[in-house]
């Protein structure tokens, strides 16, 4: 997995930094959460051809795996593939577990890996669970030691399923209100938006 991750990494286009800067993420969070584009597939990724890859790195850095996100713009259900896609027969994760050693008494649970990108580059702990199906029992004693864990799930009923999902399961767990999805709200309104989608004043850079 490293090897692949590495190579994916090294293969970034100047138009993959563009579509990720679009997004929100600079060039600098891209290189910290080891972000890539499978330019020339490692076996059993071959579907993934000219995907961006986004690896699950453990705590010290090292990859677990790696999803998959179509950067083309078109229906992919047309081309029966899906927006995002996970190596066949891998477990559930969490992304960005690193997070969960450096948080302290409050944790950021996003429902997509990119937006927990972007709220780590606003200085908060974050972590993804990319839909209600890939939570797990695990991943509730993960983050039972916080005293507050915000979800930002998307705002459409596949993020209320992850929100009740994870609400249901931990006390400590509270729903930020959204109106757009975390990248798209940061976009519009910068870190102000999102800090005040917590009741916060951005914090000073």
């Amino acid at each position: 997995m490293e090897e692949a991750t590495s190579a994916y990494q090294a293969a970034v286009t100047p138009a993959v930094a563009r579509y990720l800067l679009d997004r929100g993420i600079s060039r600098e969070a891209a290189v910290t959460n080891r972000l890539g584009v499978v330019s020339d597939p490692f076996p059993g990724h071959g579907k993934f051809q000219g995907f961006l890859a986004i690896p699950y790195l453990d705590k010290d850095g090292r990859p677990l795996t790696i999803r998959f996100r179509c950067l083309q713009d078109h229906n992919c259900r047309d081309l029966f593939h899906g927006k995002y896609m996970t190596i066949a027969d891998d477990i559930p994760r969490m992304y960005g577990i690193g997070a969960i050693h450096l948080a302290g008494d409050e944790i950021h649970v996003c429902e997509g890996e990119l937006d927990a990108v972007v709220l780590r580059m606003l200085g908060l702990h974050a972590v993804a669970v990319p839909g209600a199906k890939m939570w797990a029992n695990r991943h509730r004693r993960m983050l039972a030691g916080f005293s507050r864990v915000y979800v930002w799930a998307d705002p459409d009923d596949a993020g209320a399923e992850l929100t009740a999902k994870i609400t249901r399961a931990l006390r400590s767990a509270k729903p930020v209100r959204l109106t757009a999805d975390v990248t798209d709200t940061y976009l519009a309104g910068g870190a102000d938006a999102i800090f005040a989608a917590l009741g916060r004043e951005a914090v000073a850079a």
